[in-house]
């Protein structure tokens, strides 16, 4: 039986590594959960989705940041990009299909730019989780304190621009009056008037200069990226979840067997 006790435990610990980050500073739109991520709803079965992730990528994020441990022809075979396209719209200069994700920048000179060199992205998902990276990058917003004039509620004082406000627009985080919850579950009122209690709560994100795409556009493009994102940090999952069914199986049906043999064994022990 400790064949199967242990296939749980490891189950286990895959679902509890899979939570991510708090998501620092970020407000929900009801006002009431701090630090709560967004649901990214990755899909590595969504090629359509995992495709656009992949133009994202490529066009707004390859500048500064590295795939390194990928390969071109690897992830244009299993996003079911054919080749030729993917070298046409999706490479630069004279990379090849068969290289590695790595970009030209200079780390040492990145860091003086920036502050801090721009982390290679092919693991990101895996440490900080899917739900993480999706909330940061719709929670950037205006910041003039800033050297380059925006912050992020998920990552505060970040160094990176924002290189998605064209898309975005201008996101500011602002103050709203919110209603007080009362102790039975309801919102809290005065006792005279009956009017609703309320109180200022800063930190809410708005957009009052739309971009190209509107909020609703971006944040479909956001989740498209961050599925594409996912899909670097563990590009086997699908396969590794079919495969794993067996394999639980297998240890299922042996743990029985043994346990069968044990009691046979034992029989002849008494």
């Amino acid at each position: 039986m400790k064949s199967f006790f242990f296939a749980i435990s490891l189950f286990s610990l895959t679902i509890f590594s899979a939570e991510g980050e708090p998501c620092g500073d970020y407000l929900s739109s009801d006002g009431l959960h701090l630090g709560i991520c967004e649901e990214a709803d990755t899909d590595y079965l969504d090629k359509a989705s995992l495709q656009k992730g992949a133009k994202m990528f490529m066009n707004y994020c390859y500048g500064c940041h590295s795939l390194k441990y990928a390969r071109f022809n690897r992830v244009a075979k299993d996003l079911g990009i054919p080749e030729d396209l993917f070298q046409k719209h999706l490479l630069f200069g004279d990379q090849k299909m068969g290289d590695l994700m790595t970009i030209s920048m200079d780390q040492s000179e990145a860091k003086d730019w920036f502050g801090v060199a721009p982390p290679d992205l092919t693991l990101e998902v895996s440490l900080r989780g899917a739900d993480w990276l999706y909330t940061y990058l719709i929670s950037f917003y205006e910041d003039e304190s800033r050297p380059l004039g925006v912050n992020n509620k998920v990552l505060e004082n970040v160094g990176m621009p924002h290189v998605l406000s064209n898309l975005q627009g201008l996101q500011k985080s602002i103050c709203k009056q919110v209603s007080q919850s009362a102790s039975n579950g309801g919102l809290k009122q005065d006792p005279l008037s009956g009017e609703i209690i309320t109180k200022e709560q800063c930190g809410f994100l708005v957009v009052e200069e739309e971009g190209e795409m509107n909020p609703k556009e971006f944040k479909a493009s956001m989740k498209n990226l961050t599925n594409f994102l996912s899909y670097m940090s563990d590009p086997i999952e699908e396969e590794r979840k079919y495969i794993g069914k067996f394999v639980v199986l297998y240890l299922i049906i042996f743990s029985i067997l043994s346990y069968l043999l044990y009691r046979e064994f034992k029989k002849d022990v008494h």
